[in-house]
């Protein structure tokens, strides 16, 4: 239906008010509310131009007046509105303004009695509310808007208040009795929203504990420590500096307070963390643990700030809006104790912060003059007083965060440098220490910006300064500060009122002295600080990834191997091992010296007795000497038949490995130097297993090691070595100890419980058996199952030379010991173990072929059941 305006509805009127009364039924009847939305904005209805007086004319002659004429459908509740109305007319001679105010509302209370559900209820307040015509023509306008307004105040909005718990999201709702049942079944019909704010959507991810698809809800993202919570969200944070999406940060910073492993995560757990790698885990954890190292600095400074009374609610903000530990030592050094007092707070100990605050909030109030004292140091005289205001503003703008935000981005905009030279002491000095300048030589007088240096310069130019043969500073661009000032005077600092001139030339002194003396070191500082840790991080990164490499180097399996130790005066130590890694002879050789042809005899005779022909020559000193005197025995074919051939590998940390406790606990009986040639040997027949044994940082394949983070070197690198031990797997049966604690999970005591374990009850026939070891609980056994191999060959071997050590000393079969969980022969048993081999006969010890792969023993009937392996 088309509506009529104001102007024919004001010819129809004065013409006949039987036509006024059907038009107002026919008004009452549609659901105009629903056929337009009315904005009281929309002048079109109401005020109506000539040009649409004209158009409204020929549309009232094109209506019929049948159609008007006639009898709608529901005769009961017409009739009715139009009498009320007519009534209403008539009797408006002395009470007009009363009954067109009741009229209208009866009206509207009628109709939405009506057209209102049942559950819901109209505001009285709306309906409450007088309303006052200017004459009878508007009465049908005003009644269409209150008709609106009452439509779009039916459906108020609940009171939502949102509890959030460690692992689902309790939703409390408040809401008015008229639309309970409403709400109600608006939160059953969608269950699974979270409320989270500034985050993604959520994705429908699968949670750790239940495999079955069940979404992972985020939580809010700030980190609190005791009472303190940070005013910045952890989960942003950390996605914007590692460059991950906020989703999987939230869910990579629940599977750490788990107490994941990063091998663990990384190979079960990629679809919670969007199939991040061992690298990217690595780094969003250190990152991690530097904001939390942030909280913890920030909540010590509030706790010893308000132990101290010298807590407010500027410094507590300025504190909780810290992202990096510098920012806190920069809010938090004036009020150390020991430390001598600020100017800003001698300043404000005068009284003179209300008057820094008057020139920023009301300077024509500010007179100078009346702060002056002449008996105290400080307030003698306006040019005193003037000094400490000055002081006060600008401690003021080297603590506001948006202050330090914008110098910060125009330091972006702009290119800052990095300068080292020679120092003065240095060149003063004798010609002994020219040697250690030289070393420096590139740095004597360098300059680069800080967008384009690398990082082994930075390591370099850091370890000059730490010798004190390098000067270091950062230089920034004048207009970076000029371009400062001008926007703290006429935009964050300006006073809100007009201020004279002299009190504006207080505040550009105040600007400069700011950033000159506190924003300036801060921002050097900063430059300093950001450079040096990222060029430790990639030092550090660069040593994982030459480790990783040097750890997966193909093994020269099924040989037996002559390591050589090469040296000048002390001859050249060897060691024969077997195919199994077993020493079969060891001696000393003086090969670069008068007795080489006698020395070449004995090398002769050792490889054909023991059928060896793979010589194996560490790159330490006389390397290239060792390397030309085989060389030239094999090209003289001088060991024929054999076909040897030799190698060169690295024997970085071999000498420290030799003298090291667990040397001397594998290799008891041998001298400090054979053990080095044996551990040369085995380099190359099991690179993963012999270089555990020794410590990462004496590998030596980084950068700078000896100037970095010791603790975040050695936190990588072991990290590095457990995720290469876990993605290649161990076999529990034949792995040694060593090599075993750098299993995910595991750690020195329990694999030293499997390895008694191993020993006393027989090999293990599947993974499930490792949860009999003493200390492997629930936890520990999903962390490295999957990292764990259990060979069948393997243990018919044990089995075997079990039996033939059995048979030899008389005693009971092994087979028995092999088909049992627990050793049999071994003597009576005490009380103690019997009750442990009972136990272990109720656990299944028939072999799973799936124990052989890296599949995860929670997903082996999601296996079966796909048909990966079939199982016999």
């Amino acid at each position: 239906m088309k509506l009529l305006s104001t102007a024919s509805l004001r010819e129809t009127w004065r013409d006949d008010s039987d036509l006024v009364s059907k038009i107002i039924v026919m008004s009452g009847t549609t659901k105009l509310s629903q056929k337009r939305p009315f904005s009281e904005d929309d002048d079109s209805f109401l005020n109506a131009t000539s040009e649409s007086d004209s158009e409204e004319e020929e549309e009232e002659e094109w209506i019929p007046k049948n159609k008007i004429a006639r009898k709608p459908k529901k005769s009961t509740a017409r009739p009715m509105i139009a009498k009320r109305q007519v009534k209403s007319k008539a009797g408006s001679t002395g009470t007009k303004k009363t009954s067109v105010k009741r009229s209208p509302k009866k009206t509207a209370v009628k109709r939405n009695r009506k057209k209102t559900p049942e559950k819901t209820k109209v505001d009285p307040t709306v309906m409450g509310q007088p309303t006052v015509l200017n004459n009878n023509e508007d009465k049908l306008s005003l009644q269409i808007k209150q008709n609106f307004e009452n439509v779009e105040q039916m459906t108020p909005q609940p009171a939502i208040q949102i509890k959030k718990e460690d692992e689902h999201c309790v939703v409390k709702v408040e809401q008015p009795s008229t639309s309970a049942h409403l709400y109600h079944r608006k939160i059953k019909e969608e269950p699974d929203v979270s409320f989270t704010w500034e985050e993604p959507a959520l994705k429908k991810q699968k949670t750790e504990n239940s495999l079955d698809g069940k979404p992972v809800k985020l939580q809010r993202g700030c980190v609190e420590i005791g009472e303190t919570q940070m005013n910045w969200n952890i989960t942003q944070v950390l996605s914007e500096r590692t460059n991950t999406d906020a989703w999987a940060c939230a869910n990579v910073i629940r599977l750490f307070k788990e107490e994941n492993t990063i091998p663990f995560i990384a190979r079960y757990r990629k679809e919670l963390t969007n199939n991040m790698d061992a690298d990217t885990l690595r780094e969003v954890q250190q990152t991690l643990e530097e904001l939390t190292t942030v909280i913890k600095k920030a909540h010590t400074a509030i706790q010893k700030l308000a132990k101290e009374e010298k807590l407010t609610p500027i410094l507590n903000k300025a504190l909780l809006n810290c992202q990096t530990v510098e920012e806190v030592e920069h809010v938090f050094a004036p009020y150390k104790s020991g430390s001598k007092k600020t100017k800003a707070q001698q300043a404000r100990q005068l009284g003179l912060e209300p008057a820094a605050n008057l020139l920023i909030d009301r300077p024509g109030e500010l007179n100078l003059n009346n702060y002056i004292k002449a008996n105290i140091k400080g307030l003698s005289n306006v040019g005193e007083i003037e000094t400490g205001i000055q002081h006060i503003l600008a401690d003021m703008m080297s603590k506001d965060t948006e202050t330090l935000n914008h110098i910060r981005k125009l330091c972006e905009q702009s290119v800052a440098f990095i300068q080292s030279t020679l120092t003065k002491a240095t060149t003063k000095e004798k010609d002994g220490h020219k040697k250690d300048t030289e070393k420096f030589r590139l740095y004597h007088n360098f300059s680069c910006s800080i967008r384009n240096i690398h990082h082994h310069q930075i390591l370099a130019i850091n370890r000059g300064e730490k010798l004190k043969i390098l000067t270091v500073k950062v230089s920034i661009p004048d207009r970076v500060k000029n371009d400062f000032c001008r926007w703290c005077v006429n935009e964050r600092w300006r006073p809100r009122y007009f201020a004279r001139p002299e009190l504006m030339k207080l505040l550009k002194d105040s600007a400069e002295d700011s950033y000159k003396r506190l924003i300036y070191p801060l921002l050097c500082r900063e430059f300093r600080s950001r450079l040096s840790t990222d060029a430790e991080k990639e030092s550090v990164a660069m040593f994982g990834r030459n480790l990783r490499q040097l750890l997966l180097i193909n093994p020269v399996r099924g040989r037996i191997l002559m390591g050589i130790d090469p040296g000048f005066k002390h001859g050249c130590k060897i060691s024969i091992i077997s195919a199994t890694g077993q020493i079969l002879h060891t001696d000393v050789i003086y090969i670069h010296g008068p007795g080489a042809q006698r020395e070449a005899e004995k090398i002769r005779h050792l490889l054909h007795k023991y059928s060896c022909s793979t010589i194996v020559i560490g790159n330490g000193t006389a390397c290239r000497e060792t390397e030309s005197f085989f060389a030239d025995l094999i090209n003289r074919k001088y060991f024929a038949p054999l076909d040897v051939v030799y190698c060169i590998t690295n024997e970085a940390g071999a000498s420290i490995y030799s003298v090291s406790p667990e040397a001397a606990k594998e290799m008891p009986d041998l001298d400090p130097n054979i053990r080095s040639a044996v551990s040369i040997a085995r380099r190359v027949q099991d690179p993963l297993a012999e270089l555990v044994k020794i410590e990462p940082k004496h590998i030596g394949v980084g950068m700078y090691q000896h100037d970095v983070s010791q603790t975040l070197l050695k936190a990588t690198l072991d990290s590095v070595v457990e995720e290469c031990v876990s993605f290649v797997g161990v076999d529990i049966n034949i792995s040694s100890e060593t090599l075993m604690r750098h299993i995910a999970g595991l750690n020195a005591s329990r694999a030293k419980n499997i390895i008694e374990w191993r020993e006393k009850n027989g090999p293990f026939i599947n993974r499930e058996q490792l949860k009999e070891v003493k200390g492997l609980g629930p936890k520990t056994f999903q962390q490295c199952a999957g990292f764990i191999r259990i060979n069948p060959e393997n243990i018919k071997n044990f089995c075997s030379n079990q039996q033939k050590s059995n048979n030899a000393a008389g005693g009971q079969p092994a087979a028995e010991a092999g088909s049992s969980s627990k050793a049999g022969g071994r003597g009576e048993a005490t009380g103690k173990t019997s009750k442990k081999k009972g136990k272990s006969q109720g656990t299944s010890v028939h072999p799973n072929p799936l124990d052989q792969t890296c599949i995860h023993p929670e997903s082996y009937n999601t296996a079966t059941r796909c048909g990966m392996v079939g199982l016999e």
